[in-house]
């Protein structure tokens, strides 16, 4: 992977950085799972979007935020996180955006139904807000799928947000 990358302790540079906020524990799963499978090909971080610093965010070669949807948002935390990264700051950064969500024609509702369509996720909206500070988006953003509100994730989710670790990494 070509890239810029932040040294650390021991002289060892992190490639790349996975911050994540979780109100479930669902998105923490996910964000491991990235996490294990970058960490297969290249040195990773991951980090909670409260704990994380918006002005060294530039400092890695590719940069991974991800949220739960709430509200058709992200969390407070990571809405946060993004309104303080500097103007510009991601400029040539490559980044990808995940949220975790409902299946949309899953839901019984078709009021609420309609209202998850026309809403949208989370991912859509930390991709735009990463696009905003200059990243350059590798990937389209990613949802990966909750079962019900407060979770479990759906089977198989752990192994596809991995792959999808992988296909961030191959991406041009």
């Amino acid at each position: 992977m070509h890239s810029r990358a932040r040294e650390i302790a021991g002289g060892n540079s992190v490639e790349a950085l996975v911050i994540y906020d979780s109100v479930f524990g669902n998105t923490k799963q996910i964000a491991q799972a990235i996490t294990d499978g970058l960490a297969a090909r290249v040195t990773v971080e991951i980090q909670l979007a409260a704990d994380a610093n918006p002005d060294t965010l530039a400092e890695y070669g590719l940069l991974v935020v991800g949220s739960p949807t709430r509200g058709f948002r992200p969390t407070e935390g990571v809405t946060g996180l993004l309104k303080r990264v500097p103007s510009n700051a991601l400029k040539a950064t490559r980044v990808a955006a995940f949220d975790t969500r409902l299946k949309a024609d899953e839901i019984d509702s078709r009021g609420l139904r309609f209202v998850v369509k026309t809403g949208g996720y989370a991912a859509k909206r930390i991709g735009d807000q990463l696009k905003r500070h200059g990243g350059r988006l590798v990937l389209p953003p990613e949802g990966f799928y909750v079962q019900d509100t407060e979770g479990p994730l759906k089977q198989g989710e752990l192994e596809r947000a991995g792959a999808w670790a992988i296909q961030l990494l191959q991406a041009e």
